[in-house]
């Protein structure tokens, strides 16, 4: 059962670090590439393609923790890893909870002057909350294999 909910924890964790590095080093650089002289345009898909997807993360943030307490119970040999790894997820998922409740409406109201410092505020959000939760998912790994 233990193997089962670590496929779990570590499958769904490697699923939020992988659509993040997808989202920051893929899609976002090709909608500014091809929608450069369109900002409009580009801002409208990105909302589009955004729509609906923080309650999916949110619970797959919820399943991941779940999963972690349940393999913090099983694993009490390491603690400070599972420590560490629960604060690097718990400030990743307060990244994410400012970009979807704060900076995102600021976003869809913003006028098209403001929308180029959006654009680089949400890079450096992003990639902060990738490290962080990369780090955390490298940490669980490094957990399982001691």
């Amino acid at each position: 059962m233990t193997a089962l909910v670590a496929v779990l924890h570590a499958g769904l964790a490697a699923a939020w670090v992988g659509g993040m590095a997808y989202s920051l080093f893929v899609v976002q650089p090709k909608l500014a590439k091809f929608y450069a002289a369109d900002l409009e345009t580009r801002e409208a898909l990105t909302a589009t393609i955004a729509s609906g997807n923080r309650w999916k993360v949110l619970g797959l943030i919820g399943v991941i923790a779940v999963s972690g307490l349940v393999l913090l119970v099983a694993d009490t040999d390491h603690w400070g890893l599972h420590l560490v790894k629960a604060v690097l997820l718990l400030a990743a998922t307060g990244i994410f909870w400012y970009v979807s409740w704060r900076h995102w409406p600021r976003r869809i109201f913003a006028t098209k002057a403001e929308i180029p410092a959006h654009h680089a505020r949400l890079r450096l959000l992003a990639t902060i909350m990738l490290g962080l939760a990369g780090t955390a998912f490298a940490l669980g790994v490094l957990a399982g294999r001691l």
